[in-house]
């Protein structure tokens, strides 16, 4: 029999461009100390994989975990869009397995593209009328993506309006070191504000002057530009 994942990686070398993986290795800074250190690029654009995406429907859990398993974003990348359509499409007891699976393999969630493709349609969706504990011991972790998971996994929230887990978990994030955790959190705000801006105001008038400069101008980038520039300014 076949190694289904043999082939499909064959396709994807096929597919790679390497003037394009070379343009993304900067893009996503693998560089060494870099967020995406050694991570490494086949050359893919996304609408390519997402075009692969409904011709793998046979795939077992097991050969998605192999193939998410892999040294190439790309690889890594498709598995999750793969696991997102198997999480929308599946029975209670496939989106639990998706869902486990998906936790059980943070440490391959490793950079902001395969968070933010995948956290809100498996995490936060699987969540929405379950305790949302593990969303609280994520954003305690000293792992980088695991807390944009915990964050990003609310966007599923908010689209329900449902808007107090976002607001919790980004007042545990105010004094987060790390850039991609101050964009996260200014982006789910301004996804908040998008909704219900006045929950986004109390929260940002509390804590303002507390946020990192990145996100706060992630959370008020659609402000009018006279309370942009009051909220930056401090004289709100």
């Amino acid at each position: 029999m076949a190694d289904k994942v043999a082939t499909l990686q064959q396709t994807l070398r096929d597919l790679g461009d390497p003037e394009r993986a070379t343009h993304s290795q900067r893009y996503f800074k693998t560089g060494p100390g870099e967020y995406g250190e050694s991570d490494v690029f086949r050359g893919i654009r996304v609408p390519v994989l997402r075009a692969l995406v409904k011709e793998q429907d046979d795939l077992s859990l097991d050969e998605i975990e192999r193939l998410l398993h892999t040294h190439f974003h790309e690889d890594r990348l498709l598995a999750l869009l793969i696991l997102v359509r198997r999480y929308k499409r599946g029975n209670v007891a496939t989106k639990q397995a998706v869902y486990d699976l998906y936790l059980r393999n943070t440490a391959y969630i490793n950079n902001w593209d395969l968070v933010d493709s995948s956290a809100p349609q498996i995490v936060g969706t699987h969540l929405l009328e379950r305790t949302r504990d593990l969303l609280y011991e994520l954003v305690e972790s000293d792992d980088l993506w695991e807390r944009r998971i915990a964050i990003l996994a609310t966007q599923a929230f908010i689209r329900q309006d449902d808007f107090e887990d976002t607001l919790k978990l980004s007042a545990l994030l105010l004094e987060d070191d790390e850039d991609l955790i101050h964009k996260a959190v200014g982006w789910m705000l301004r996804e908040v504000g998008k909704r219900h801006l006045e929950a986004e105001e109390a929260f940002l008038r509390v804590h303002y002057q507390q946020m990192p400069r990145t996100m706060l101008r992630y959370a008020i980038e659609k402000f009018p530009e006279p309370k942009r520039q009051a909220y930056l300014k401090g004289i709100v």
